[in-house]
């Protein structure tokens, strides 16, 4: 179980900014994916709930090309950063090189709030989909189904704090558009997650 999953860990902890919050908050959905995909295999295992067979293909199709994606975002997430740090690097001897590192930064940073940005999206996605599951799901699964509900919360809440952190450097009308999205996602996600674990504690 541990095969390469140390290696991740390492590279988190380590002293490099990279891979850092952004790329965790990918990891979380991926894990969310993760066990959603258990949990409709198990109930798709068991003619007893035979009501959660169709939503179960259909969660099975949505994360099957979800769990590669998330882990894709982790990936691209630490890239985007890397590329704000090689930005900050850039020379500013002349006026041309002035403008072309303030340029740079603001496409890097333009970047990085993009990525957590589509971690977000997708999670809320996945979060729209468990709702329905949760009340027709192999009952004997429900709290690892509360656990992928939780981690796809969890990398929203993660992948907001990144966005909001990256737009404070942006210019306010560049930023306004993604501060009015995120309030939209949050406040969504804060409902579905309660909605979702209130049928999940009344099915224990």
């Amino acid at each position: 179980m541990n095969d390469g999953y140390e290696d991740v860990l390492e590279a988190i902890a380590s002293d490099s900014p990279t891979p850092g919050g952004g790329s965790v908050a990918a990891l979380s959905l991926a894990h969310s994916y993760a066990l959603a995909t258990m949990v409709a295999r198990l109930t798709l295992k068991n003619d007893k709930w035979a009501e959660g067979h169709s939503i179960s293909e259909k969660l099975l199709v949505q994360c099957e090309t979800g769990m590669p994606h998330a882990q894709e975002l982790a990936v691209l997430d630490a890239e985007s950063f890397d590329a704000v740090i090689r930005a900050f690097r850039m020379p500013r001897g002349s006026d041309e090189e002035v403008s072309a590192r303030k340029q740079a930064i603001a496409k890097g940073y333009l970047e990085a709030a993009n990525i957590p940005l589509n971690t977000a999206q997708v999670s809320l996605e996945l979060m729209r989909s468990m709702f329905p599951f949760a009340s027709v799901c192999n009952a004997n699964a429900i709290t690892d189904l509360g656990a992928a509900c939780y981690m796809a919360h969890t990398a929203i809440v993660i992948a907001i704090l990144n966005i909001r952190i990256n737009i404070g450097f942006m210019l306010e009308e560049d930023s306004a558009p993604y501060e009015q999205i995120v309030s939209l996602i949050e406040n969504e996600a804060d409902d579905l997650l309660s909605l979702t674990m209130n049928v999940i504690n009344n099915r224990m």
